[in-house]
């Protein structure tokens, strides 16, 4: 995984792969938070693309202002959907019948997925791009920046060969063609080679995640994008917020109650009334995760098989297993 060449070189061979990417994938739409990733694939796009923000509306969220700067700046014409609570649940169960998980941290996210494609989808748009892929081949999420060199390439290519997009299955339920630069061939392999010393690096004095791609793009975005903090999309949206609404919802005795019932006859030990309210919106439609699938590799909460090699069950959202 050694990159040869000057830093320079690599940055601008990235740039060069990113926005042939961007061109290929022609798009008449991008899902944009205002991070970096989806703001990079912005400025790379034909003024003509239509951008669309979902924030959820009676919880906090901080994607907008980002978004509505980086829209600006590139020329896209932002479309902004508000999400009132009853929008989020009714994507909270359309999403768990696409993805088949009651995992609460895939649901929080994926509903941002799901209803900004649906929106798309209403205006008559039929492709949508987002910025699947970069976290994963650049390491961008968090966990990363503990990790020495040596863990950080183990697990880098532990990741590569277990990751999923839960964006597919979406788009493909929506009916909306899904396109994602970032794991175009020629950028995935690319990235793939880049020395992990060049994706997590301090830049004033600040560890960052991502910093080579950051460093490419660095002269055509705001530096308050290029260098934004890691968020997950459940907390720049403000769906974040559902986990305080079941809390606040569900009686104690009713959790107590069903969490023990179901942990007896199905096998499935549930965390959080976030949690139970999820399941039983899985369970209308699908059977417990312990009859679905043969596997000597087992979740120890929901008894699901895992995949060899996987640290975590999609499925309830365990982490680590």
């Amino acid at each position: 995984m050694a990159q040869a060449g000057s830093l320079q070189e690599i940055c601008s061979k990235l740039r060069s792969l990113v926005s042939g990417a961007v061109a290929r994938h022609k798009t008449e739409s991008i899902s944009l938070s205002g991070g970096l990733d989806s703001s990079i694939l912005a400025s790379c796009l034909d003024k003509n693309t239509r951008a669309y923000a979902m924030v959820a509306q009676d919880f906090p969220s901080t994607d907008l202002v980002n978004a509505q700067m980086v829209s600006s700046m590139c020329g896209l014409e932002l479309d902004v959907i508000p999400a009132p609570v009853d929008k989020l649940l009714e994507s909270v169960e359309q999403t768990i019948k696409i993805l088949r998980v009651f995992n609460p941290i895939e649901i929080r996210n994926n509903i941002v997925v799901y209803t900004t494609m649906q929106q798309a989808r209403k205006d008559g748009i039929t492709s949508i791009m987002t910025g699947d892929g970069a976290d994963e081949l650049f390491a961008g999420y968090n966990f990363f920046q503990r990790m020495s060199t040596p863990e950080l390439r183990k697990d880098l290519e532990r990741i590569w060969q277990v990751m999923h997009f839960p964006s597919r299955d979406i788009s493909e339920s929506v009916g909306i063609e899904l396109h994602t630069p970032f794991l175009d061939p020629g950028v995935a392999e690319y990235a793939k080679s880049i020395s992990p010393e060049l994706k997590i690096r301090e830049e004033k004095g600040k560890k960052h995640g991502k910093w080579v791609l950051r460093k490419a793009f660095e002269k055509s975005l705001p530096p308050s994008i290029v260098w934004r903090e890691k968020a997950a999309m459940q907390d720049g949206a403000g769906t974040s917020g559902l986990t305080g609404f079941f809390d606040s919802m569900v009686p104690d005795s009713v959790f107590e109650e069903k969490t023990k019932k179901y942990l007896e006859k199905e096998q499935v030990l549930l965390q959080s009334k976030e949690s139970l309210h999820y399941y039983e919106i899985y369970r209308k439609y699908y059977d417990y995760p312990a009859k679905l699938e043969q596997s000597k590799n087992r979740c120890p909460n929901c008894n699901y098989s895992v995949r060899e090699g996987s640290h975590f069950c999609r499925m309830c959202g365990s982490f680590p297993i």
